[in-house]
């Protein structure tokens, strides 16, 4: 009986590990890297992410997540602004340095983040065969506007894409989509460590500031 249970074990794992497509592996890898360098402040964060989300509409396309898959693009073309702001979005067309997220852009990413939830979540539940729409809309909205601030190299981001992946690590599972969700449960420990690497840099910026005042 031991041997039938290990026989079983074994063609499941055999099973799932060829329906996981390369193309999820690769998204997988890609994906992780574009974080990790993002947390290290890397403007190679950027290019990477453009490859790693063109991988990850295909896959999320096949999930039937389809807001996650057209959040993609965006991605790709925030991406490609991101690229520009953290190398000339600074004074004077500067590096970008670190900084809180203003009140302004709290008060138009929570009213983003409740439109697009409720408008297209009843949109996917009516009129496509989406899984989850609500859920799929509202995770879609806060990565929106999580990545709007990464791309202002706002301290907050971070925050949102731990509340992001705290909810995309169960529905991707659900979803039989094991690596993508243990990619996203990884970003919560890189978000977490990006929180901190990022504050640690916007601190240390304001004393170097405050030094500079005083000896001008």
């Amino acid at each position: 009986m031991f041997a039938l249970l290990l026989l079983d074990i074994s063609s499941a794992f055999a099973q799932y590990w060829h329906t996981t497509t390369r193309l999820e592996l690769v998204a997988v890898v890609t994906g992780f890297a574009c974080v990790w360098l993002a947390a290290r402040e890397s403007i190679w964060n950027f290019p990477v992410a453009i490859v790693s989300c063109a991988l990850f509409a295909f896959v999320y396309f096949a999930a039937q997540l389809y807001a996650d898959c057209g959040l993609q693009g965006l991605f790709i073309a925030l991406s490609g602004y991101g690229w520009y702001e953290w190398l000339y979005g600074g004074r004077n067309e500067t590096e970008l340095g670190v900084t809180h997220a203003t009140g302004r852009e709290w008060l138009l990413g929570a009213g983003f983040a409740a439109l697009f939830t409720l408008g297209f979540g009843y949109y996917l539940q009516y009129h496509t065969d989406a899984t989850f729409p609500y859920i799929d809309s509202f995770t879609t909205a806060g990565s929106i506007v999580a990545q709007y601030l990464l791309t202002r190299k706002r301290l907050e981001n971070w925050l949102l894409w731990i509340l992001v992946d705290l909810i995309y690590v169960p529905v991707l599972w659900y979803k039989a989509l094991y690596p993508t969700s243990a990619l996203y449960a990884l970003y919560l420990g890189l978000a977490t460590y990006g929180y901190w690497q990022w504050r640690h840099e916007m601190q240390k910026n304001v004393h170097q500031d405050a030094q500079v005042s005083k000896t001008a």
